[in-house]
């Protein structure tokens, strides 16, 4: 027999497939408000359909944009005006990164993907003086506050689906169509490592189980 939690569950699960809403988009203004006005280049790891990469294009002069899925990098190539100064490039991360540095570089959902301390070290690498590198990252819920902090997302996930699909049922936007998968580390071993490697890096836990890293090369 099928428990009241497993049934709670499962119709969460048939709400939010039929009104998905993107979650990292949400830290799209964020990234943008920890930026300076203009910069002259940006670098975008895992931009997946580009959204966040168009959006780099309204502060820097140009934008690199890469993706390890070519699918999605030919759809966010479709998207993407010609007037608008975004490469993309298909690429592993983070061996394929460009060998150059860059003022700005974002990195949204993509670090579980990849050798957390090796792929920090690349941004490092390729960050320039004064530059910023901002991660909207996803952690394993361990502690006290991670679990805290899952059970108020969830009332709230509806919520925001309810909001932002005016309460109709939608399409899954094509920045969902990605492959995922579930995060491995927690986050007091992402900050562990991330401070390491990059000191100073300021790390904070986020609603919608993510976390945020913004630091600042001097």
């Amino acid at each position: 027999m099928t428990s009241p939690s497993h049934r709670v569950l499962r119709a969460l699960g048939r709400f939010h497939a039929a009104r998905p809403w993107d979650h990292n988009a949400r830290f799209h203004p964020w990234l943008l408000r920890n930026l300076p006005a203009r910069v002259g280049s940006a670098l975008d790891v895992g931009c997946g359909s580009g959204d966040l990469a168009r959006s780099l294009a309204g502060r820097a002069g140009r934008v690199h944009a890469v993706d390890a899925d070519p699918v999605i990098l030919a759809r966010a190539r479709e998207l993407t005006p010609a007037s608008v100064p975004v490469t993309y490039t298909v690429a592993d991360a983070p061996a394929g990164l460009p060998d150059r540095t860059f003022d700005v570089i974002t990195c949204v959902a993509v670090l579980h993907h990849l050798p957390l301390t090796e792929a920090l070290e690349a941004f490092r690498d390729r960050l320039a003086p004064d530059g910023t590198l901002l991660v909207v990252g996803l952690h394993r819920p361990r502690t006290p506050l991670d679990h805290l902090l899952s059970l108020v997302s969830v009332p709230l996930n509806v919520v925001m689906a309810l909001v932002v699909n005016r309460g109709r049922r939608v399409p899954r936007p094509v920045s969902l169509s990605a492959p995922t998968r579930p995060a491995d580390l927690t986050f007091p071993e992402i900050a562990r490592t991330a401070r390491a490697v990059l000191p100073g890096a300021r790390l904070r836990r986020r609603l919608f189980w993510r976390y945020t890293l913004v630091w600042h090369r001097h």
